[in-house]
């Protein structure tokens, strides 16, 4: 069975959040009140994305896009920054508050996050203006993120990241709103390739990586989903393959097909016979794939499952 599903990622500055594994609001632009002729699409309750269309004045779009892609950190390529409402410093963006706030170096007991959905203050990269949470500056006019999101306080100028504000999940994820669907079970957006074959599991993308233990939902690594519908990092998955290791870590079902190992096993067992007073030993076993309970003939290698044929098991009595 293919696992290679991979879920909406969190948009960096969100995270849920992506997969996302993947945020007071206004329906109009700043910029409306600055040019005659609007120079953004706006296209939800909470999002707004620059165009080259919608203005008459050449000037006003080259004054809109000065200093485009040329600012902003690792996370974002943006033309602001955020002053961190709870201990008050300027940081490039959340991602870069919490790598400083929760370093190795900082008191244990002054480490924390930054509330994200409570920052009010941005200010200017260009011209250096604090001001409230918008898209376009009070004070030099431009563009401070070609995206911007009210909700999740949002500005990114590579908007070939394809953005959107997912308000099931509550924060901006990355691929395209017509690529992923929110299961309302799962509390996550998938890809819609899955939409009606998907493995349904409470809250799936609400846990931290069973491997790394990274929080899921606000992850900015690829997440894959198990053919159990439990969610692990992608790069952890293929470590834990690394290491041999092909069962879920949640609930220890296989995590693709073994068929293969199994007549591997099968061939194994059939080369190496039991010693006499074991011949006629029988335990019991549960089938971590199929979940029964089977009485089978014990073999120090292992024990197979007589209904599903798998060899992830384990010995419940001798």
């Amino acid at each position: 069975m293919s696992i290679n599903i991979v879920v909406a990622m969190a948009g960096l500055e969100v995270h849920h959040s992506s997969h996302q594994q993947f945020e007071p609001m206004s329906t109009s632009c700043k910029a409306d009140e600055i040019f005659s002729t609007p120079s953004y699409s706006h296209r939800a309750d909470r999002e707004f994305l620059v165009t080259e269309e919608s203005t008459n004045h050449n000037g006003s779009t080259e004054l809109l896009r000065k200093g485009f892609m040329e600012y902003g950190c690792q996370h974002y390529r943006r033309r602001c920054r955020i002053r961190a409402p709870c201990c008050n410093e300027i940081f490039d963006c959340r991602h870069c508050h919490n790598e400083a706030m929760n370093n190795i170096n900082v008191d244990q007991k002054l480490r924390h996050d930054i509330p994200r959905h409570e920052v009010n203050q941005v200010i200017c990269s260009l011209c250096g203006t604090e001001q409230k949470v918008q898209q376009v500056c009070v004070n030099c006019g431009v563009c401070m993120g070609e995206y911007f999101c009210e909700s999740c306080k949002l500005f990114d100028d590579d908007t070939s990241k394809k953005q959107y504000h997912c308000d099931g999940c509550g924060i901006c994820r990355i691929g395209g709103r017509d690529n992923f669907f929110h299961c309302n079970k799962c509390r996550c957006c998938y890809s819609m390739l899955l939409k009606n074959s998907h493995p349904c599991v409470e809250g799936a993308m609400h846990h931290d990586c069973p491997v790394c233990c990274e929080y899921l939902f606000e992850t900015r690594q690829d997440v894959i989903v198990l053919p159990c519908g439990h969610t692990i990092h992608k790069n952890c998955l293929k470590e834990m393959r690394e290491h041999h290791q092909y069962a879920c870590p949640i609930c220890s079902k296989s995590v693709c097909d073994m068929s293969k190992v199994w007549e591997k096993y099968d061939r194994e067992i059939a080369a190496t016979p039991m010693p006499e007073a074991y011949l006629n030993k029988k335990v019991w076993i549960l089938c971590n794939d199929c979940g029964k309970t089977s009485n089978v003939q014990f073999h120090v290698l292992a024990q197979k499952c007589p209904s599903c044929k798998s060899y992830n098991t384990r010995l419940t009595r001798g």
